[in-house]
């Protein structure tokens, strides 16, 4: 049985963070722990607060997971502090870590600041340099770079600015982008590839970013190649997003299981 750990916050509301980590790995045949950074105060329509787990009790969840487990992957989330972020990367550097998946959340779709201004230059300098892949967003790209991103050359530009940033790949997700398609760069600092999906018109998004890491780090952990692993998440969230489910006010959460269709679609 292969296994993935999340590293990231908790989403009361089920669509992100933990929550959707964990649904997307079992949803791969993935058997998923986790180590929690924060617990959040949202729902469907906005993120309200936030407090952070004690540095040191993160530090010994992944010490001692790692202590008792084989882990062949590891996805990192919402970090949002300077001290959490240098505490993970330093129990990561502790132990045998398998690939790293890191997924740079900044800012929640309510707009809510995920990652304060300040921890931006210190998840660069302590998380950039052991991921194996980062998967930004557009919005995340520009911040990390302070590029203006409007097309897919643009993109490409970008994505090799980050690679600069010590990850050995990059995949700059495109979902913000004012296209017809959904596109997304992959570079490996040789090689740029082009993932194209049609885009779904729904409002019910919440945790994609989230859950498309998350499957590209069950697909590493199943053994997949970059590529692959990425071809195949975005296969994933694009049917997760066209068999999203209408729960809440706001943005809703996605299928995670929509390959099993456990929920009756109304």
């Amino acid at each position: 049985m292969k296994i993935a750990l999340t590293i990231a916050g908790s989403d009361p509301s089920g669509g992100a963070g933990i929550q959707a980590d964990l649904k997307t790995f079992a949803a791969h045949g993935v058997y998923g722990t986790s180590v929690i950074t924060a617990v959040t105060v949202q729902n469907t329509v906005r993120v309200y607060n936030v407090q952070e787990v004690k540095p040191d009790i993160v530090y010994d969840q992944i010490i001692y997971l790692f202590d008792d487990i084989q882990i062949d992957a590891v996805k990192i989330g919402m970090v949002s502090s300077i001290e959490l972020i240098e505490t993970i990367a330093g129990a990561l550097k502790k132990v045998d870590s398998p690939a790293i998946v890191l997924d740079p959340v900044m800012i929640s779709k309510s707009g809510y600041s995920l990652l304060n201004i300040d921890a931006r230059n210190a998840l660069v300098k302590n998380l950039f340099p052991i991921a194996e892949i980062v998967t930004p967003n557009i919005y995340e790209a520009q911040a990390l770079t302070g590029d203006k991103i409007s097309t897919i050359e643009d993109m490409k530009l970008t994505a090799a600015k980050i690679l600069k940033f010590g990850a050995k790949k990059v995949v700059v997700k495109g979902g913000h982008l004012n296209d017809q398609r959904a596109t997304d760069i992959l570079f490996d600092g040789t090689t740029y590839a082009e993932l194209t999906a049609k885009r779904i018109e729904t409002k019910n998004t919440h945790g994609t970013g989230c859950t498309f890491s998350s499957a590209i780090a069950a697909n590493i952990a199943k053994g997949m190649d970059f590529t692959q692993a990425v071809s195949n998440a975005k296969a994933y969230i694009t049917k997760a997003i066209e068999h999203s489910l209408n729960i809440g006010y706001g943005h809703g959460p996605v299928d995670h299981f929509a390959s099993s269709s456990p929920w009756i679609k109304t």
